[in-house]
């Protein structure tokens, strides 16, 4: 089942592509016997075991603080990176919940979400942001979420997004209830985005993750020249002065190469 911020079903959901509704809903009670997704008794959630990475110490404290008082003799695991994180896994993966912040100094965007899934894939994973919106929450359930928190939601709220995923629904924010459409302007940048190039719309990603053109140059395998020419055309056909304004061009229409 999937859920948002007050236990409505989602009326928009058919927004959400077919392939993110599928591994959306790979989360249900069938896909993980006996682990992994707490449990009910009484009525309420059982969450015994659950691992916060988040590189922020006071978000974790505040996690921690929720959780302890919600969930009765939990253990709480903390890491300050995806590292850290992958490391402790490897020791012990006996958790029923893991939750991760959006951004990790040591992983980019969603790439922490896919490395969990893809090495512990009976691990329930929830993305925890200060700030979201549609399409990086349908990017993360489409990458194998378990749903997706905002930091800034009440303590209350919190609680029962985090009881209604040990127990088996996927959590997402009651805005989600509502058809956020692109606007002119990023309508207008995806256009010219998608007039680049292959090899433009590589360097752009590069440019995007903060690379320098000697240090793109050096990962394509081509000349400084080379990336100087796509860096020149990728201004122009965005219809920008600098790298920079480039790059929150991109940015704002969540860009990635592949």
């Amino acid at each position: 089942m999937i859920v948002m911020g007050r236990g409505n079903h989602i009326p928009s959901i058919r927004a959400i592509p077919p392939g993110a509704m599928r591994l959306a809903t790979a989360h249900d009670l069938s896909d993980y016997p006996g682990q992994g997704v707490g449990q009910y008794m009484g009525g309420e959630a059982i969450m015994e075991r659950v691992l916060i990475v988040d590189d922020h110490p006071l978000v974790r404290d505040g996690l921690r603080s929720v959780i302890a008082i919600s969930f009765d003799n939990c253990e709480i695991f903390e890491a300050a990176s995806m590292e850290e994180a992958v490391s402790l896994l490897e020791k012990q993966d006996n958790f029923d919940l893991i939750l991760l912040d959006l951004n990790i100094p040591d992983v980019r965007r969603l790439d922490g979400l896919k490395l969990l899934r893809d090495r512990f894939p009976i691990l329930p994973v929830v993305m925890v942001s200060g700030a979201f919106d549609r399409p990086i929450v349908q990017e993360a359930l489409a990458a194998g979420a378990a749903g997706f928190i905002p930091k800034s939601l009440k303590r209350s709220a919190i609680v029962d997004a985090l009881h209604r995923v040990v127990s088996g629904e996927i959590y997402l924010p009651e805005a989600m209830g509502e058809t956020i459409a692109p606007t002119a302007e990023e309508d207008e940048i995806a256009r010219r985005i998608d007039s680049l190039t292959p090899q433009q719309k590589t360097v752009l990603a590069h440019l995007v993750r903060g690379r320098l053109n000697k240090q793109i140059a050096h990962d394509l395998g081509v000349s400084m020249t080379t990336i100087k020419a796509h860096v020149s055309a990728i201004l122009q056909k965005l219809g920008v002065l600098s790298r920079t304004q480039a790059v929150i061009k991109a940015n704002r229409v969540h860009f990635r190469a592949d």
